[in-house]
């Protein structure tokens, strides 16, 4: 049978973990809700610009740069959103794990003739990809500490420029989408080229009857012709790189989100795991003690029969 105090120190020590595991649960559902409404008020304006770009290539004639499809694309820019710390279940690595089949699967041939670079935000996307030794070119440590609009434009100006000078040739994107406070979804989505494949757009209408009536709505809206000032042309210009970057800022609040939801769960159920250990430990405990004061006890008789012989 155990020592009672090992037992008594394994107690302690059990407790004091999960008291730091609730906390942390804590403040990753205080720093959710907040990341929650970022992310939800930036979606409509996200689709709302996908809607304006939509119907200014109607109008325009020429090819943007930023449009520009390789029939061979040699050279492949990946863009990796993990975190910068840990303690958040499988957030990291599920999406790490997808981005290696999908370079094995798309970019093996690249990364072997050296054509693929790989940009890591977060301090987790970082270590896992360089000590894998994959082209890693950047990294973006404490990305997420102060995450700004400015942060996001800065980078993607950069890559933006890139590419219209032909130094890259594709852009991907790879990053945990926030579905709900226990579910992530893996996304692996192509930024540059532009291309406009089927959105999922967000309803906010509740009632049957609100979607029925939005929907007229948007039926109603949709022949319009509207007046560009100036054309279409230099309207496009401006607003192409501004949909490239909210793209990635989008994909920056989903990923915080996220993670927060992550850290939020994977602290509960480590929380509960203590709980449970801690009572363990305990009945171990009672029958540790139970079991040495019965032998103490069967000392003492022995002993008294001695005596009394």
């Amino acid at each position: 049978m155990a020592n009672l105090r090992d037992i008594r120190d394994r107690i302690a020590s059990v407790k004091s973990t999960q008291q730091i595991t609730r906390a942390m649960k804590m403040v990753a559902a205080a720093r959710l809700r907040k990341a929650q409404e970022r992310m939800t008020d930036a979606r409509p304006y996200t689709h709302k610009l996908r809607e304006i770009i939509a119907r200014l290539l109607e109008k325009t004639k020429t090819v943007h740069p930023l449009f520009r499809h390789a029939d061979k694309p040699k050279n492949v820019l990946l863009l990796v959103m993990g975190s910068d710390r840990g303690l958040c279940g499988g957030f990291n690595n599920n999406l790490f794990r997808i981005v290696e089949h999908r370079i094995q699967d798309d970019f093996s041939e690249h990364r072997k003739e050296g054509t693929l670079s790989m940009i890591c935000f977060g301090k987790k996307a970082y270590d896992y990809f360089r000590t894998r030794k994959y082209p890693v070119i950047d990294h973006k440590i404490g990305f997420f500490e102060r995450l700004e609009y400015a942060q996001v434009q800065e980078v993607m100006n950069k890559i933006i420029d890139d590419f219209k000078d032909g130094t890259y040739d594709e852009v991907h994107l790879a990053y945990n989408e926030f579905k709900s406070v226990i579910a992530q979804r893996r996304r692996f989505q192509k930024l540059l080229p532009v291309e406009f494949g089927d959105e999922e757009k967000p309803v906010p209408a509740t009632k049957p009857e609100e979607v029925k009536e939005e929907a007229k709505r948007k039926d109603d809206l949709s022949d319009i012709d509207y007046l560009y000032e100036p054309d279409p042309e230099t309207i496009l210009d401006v607003v192409l790189p501004l949909f490239v970057n909210i793209q990635i800022w989008q994909a920056s609040l989903e990923s915080y989100a996220a993670e927060q939801g992550a850290r939020m769960t994977a602290m509960d159920s480590a929380t509960e795991n203590a709980g449970e250990i801690i009572s363990d430990l305990e009945l171990k405990y009672n029958q540790a003690r139970q079991a040495a004061i019965t032998t103490e006890i069967s000392e003492i008789v022995s002993g008294a029969e001695a005596l009394s012989e």
